[in-house]
């Protein structure tokens, strides 16, 4: 890992640890925090020297960064920003930070028209966005849904170099019916998105049972040495959600032809917004504009849910066991209504 990267690693550590006044912070402190950065996230045990950590307090205070931070020692011994809401976090962009940025965003958006980069396009649209709103202080014209404060962001760069690193993992893992925590060996390989809600995916030490993980019920995340990585070969993490709406899916699970009917209005806007990416247009009734539509996928949780969204706008019409379960919800719904 290049020398700079590993010095950004350590000067958001300290920044961290500073901005946390709910603890005194000395030296050693300092670098222990560091160290402990730096071995989660290159699986090493080499500690960070003292004097290391003096040089970047020294660099973090100068402007050489832009940073200027205000530590200030007190007691002679604990380290603390003077300033209780400042973050080199919170910096606006150098201009050289925004030139080579810029020059990124400018390289993305000449692979957007490959066909391997298309998914990019919102990415890329969001990086220009902000880099204009650093550059000329002006509000977002892009917005995007997203849920900052959800629990478990916090987990998604360490997940994410764990699976990079092909590292076996100890989760402590809590779900919402639980009423105590369950201990997981787990092999990480993806983390998926959905709907501002993020999920790993590995299997289990032992039987290689698959598991959908969401982050927010993640108790704890620990690297373990001594269990050997596995690849499941059954699991293919480029295709797998290829036939599947959300998460919910077992490597065994086949998907099914649903077939559903849609109102003139929402026909409008479901041609224009696939469901799936196996939707076809099956028939168009020429005299209201409703249509009947198929998609191939997994029946589960996350389909009906998004049935369910268009109300009366869509009937699913088979197979059989899909149009049972809607018909029931349905009732459901429409009994809680009847009670008022």
């Amino acid at each position: 890992m290049p020398a700079n990267k590993n010095a950004l690693i350590r000067y958001k550590t300290i920044d961290r640890c500073l901005r946390n006044t709910g603890r005194r912070w000395t030296l050693n402190d300092l670098v222990d925090a560091c160290s402990e950065a730096l071995g989660d996230l290159e699986n090493k045990s080499d500690n960070v020297s003292v004097r290391t950590v003096q040089g970047d307090i020294q660099m973090m205070r100068s402007d050489k960064l832009g940073y200027n931070a205000p530590i200030v020692v007190y007691d002679h011994k604990y380290y603390r920003y003077s300033d209780a809401d400042y973050s080199i976090m919170s910096m606006p962009l150098s201009q050289n930070d925004y030139e080579v940025m810029q020059e990124a965003v400018d390289m993305l958006r000449q692979l957007e028209g490959f066909d391997q980069f298309s998914e990019m396009s919102d990415v890329v649209s969001r990086l220009q966005d902000k880099l204009s709103i650093s550059r000329n202080n002006r509000k977002p014209i892009i917005h995007f849904d997203s849920v900052p404060d959800l629990k478990g962001l916090k987990l998604l760069e360490p997940l994410y170099n764990y699976i990079v690193r092909k590292q076996t993992l100890k989760i402590v893992y809590q779900s919402f019916n639980a009423k105590q925590p369950s201990e997981y060996i787990l092999f990480p390989y993806i983390l998926k998105e959905f709907r501002n809600r993020w999920f790993l995916f590995g299997s289990r030490a032992g039987d290689m049972m698959l598991y959908n993980l969401p982050l927010d019920r993640i108790v704890s995340v620990e690297a373990v040495d001594d269990i050997l990585f596995c690849e499941n070969p059954d699991f293919d993490s480029e295709h797998f959600f290829d036939d599947v709406i959300g998460v919910s899916k077992n490597i065994n699970d086949t998907p099914r032809r649903v077939k559903f009917w849609a109102s003139p209005e929402q026909s409008k806007y479901i041609k224009t917004k696939p469901i799936h990416r196996s939707q076809q247009l099956i028939e168009e009734n020429p005299e209201d504009g409703s249509c009947l539509f198929q998609i191939d996928v997994v029946i589960n949780f996350e389909m009906y849910s998004v049935f369910m969204s268009y109300g009366p706008g869509i009937k699913i019409v088979s197979p059989p066991r899909a149009v049972s379960f809607m018909k029931e919800k349905m009732r459901l719904a429409s009994s809680l209504y009847g009670q008022v």
